[in-house]
């Protein structure tokens, strides 16, 4: 990993005050929307832009660096995306002082700040200038920690992520994710085959796309801004569907507006991809 880039060194129109005319109340539009816990409303088609949002999980190796890039972007945007993280490694590795000599962590058991006190204890100098106390400082104030993709389990509570102050935890207390990001295609293989190996218990349809960053902190920034377009993409498609045709049998993969929008996704990645041509990209559609 290479240094953290982030370290790099109107006039108001006062108008006269005049009596406006009035004007009869305006009734809005009845169009069927979702809001973020998933059950349906009927609202304006603008509130359904404001309120409903899809549900992302974005996904590495450690929850280190590239998922927590995104995870940071997707939930601190102009408008907020519910959104979890995980890596798919069997343990949390960090640069150490060489290459035989990685700093290895357990998931869902040291948190980030434990790993920025100790790696700060034991070698100042060098994790600040590779970047990595950078990056732990960035994640310890997005999540407690990094978590384990194949120990989660789709559609068990996490308020316990609420009250810890998760970003972008509001949202996905109930556990469950409408999009799958990961960001390297060996975790992309690895989310495909636990999710398979997961049986579907809740037969619910998630998209499963893979942007193919490298894992370095230059790369991770690229990474993220393009994983939050594709997000934005994906979102405005559904808000558009629900509003024409209704958020009926949305949440359990049914109904019209699910399936047309289920049909988009791949003409929305290949906009998205024209864009961003350096961060191939897979997709498939699976189930929780």
């Amino acid at each position: 990993m290479a240094y953290d880039p982030r370290l790099a060194g109107a006039d108001t129109v006062v108008q006269e005050h005049a009596t406006p005319t009035p004007t009869p109340e305006a009734v809005p539009t009845a169009a069927a929307v979702a809001t973020t816990d998933g059950s349906a409303t009927h609202s304006t088609g603008q509130a359904a832009g404001d309120s409903y949002k899809l549900r992302f999980c974005t996904v590495c190796a450690s929850n280190q660096n590239r998922s927590m890039e995104a995870h940071l972007r997707l939930s601190t945007a102009a408008s907020p995306f519910p959104v979890i993280s995980f890596g798919t490694g069997s343990l949390v590795r960090l640069p150490g002082p060489s290459i035989t000599q990685p700093n290895v962590y357990n998931f869902n058991a040291t948190s980030y700040s434990q790993m920025y006190d100790e790696l700060l204890s034991k070698d100042e100098r060098l994790y600040r200038n590779n970047g990595i106390l950078n990056m732990l400082d960035r994640n310890r104030n997005v999540k407690w920690g990094p978590e384990r993709f194949q120990d989660w389990v789709p559609g068990l509570p996490r308020v316990d992520h609420v009250s810890k102050g998760d970003k972008g935890a509001l949202g996905t207390e109930g556990g469950i994710v409408d999009v799958i990001i990961t960001c390297e295609e060996r975790c992309w293989d690895a989310v495909v085959d636990d999710l398979m190996n997961k049986v579907s218990s809740l037969n619910r349809p998630v998209h499963v796309f893979n942007v193919d960053i490298k894992d370095n902190h230059e790369e991770a920034l690229v990474g993220g801004k393009a994983i939050l377009e594709l997000a934005t993409r994906l979102n405005e498609a559904a808000v558009q569907e629900q509003t024409a045709l209704g958020a009926e049998g949305w949440e359990n993969g049914t109904g019209e507006a699910r399936r047309s929008f289920d049909e988009k996704v791949p003409e929305i990645l290949g906009s998205w991809q024209e864009k961003w041509p350096n961060l191939p990209a897979l997709w498939t559609l699976a189930w929780l």
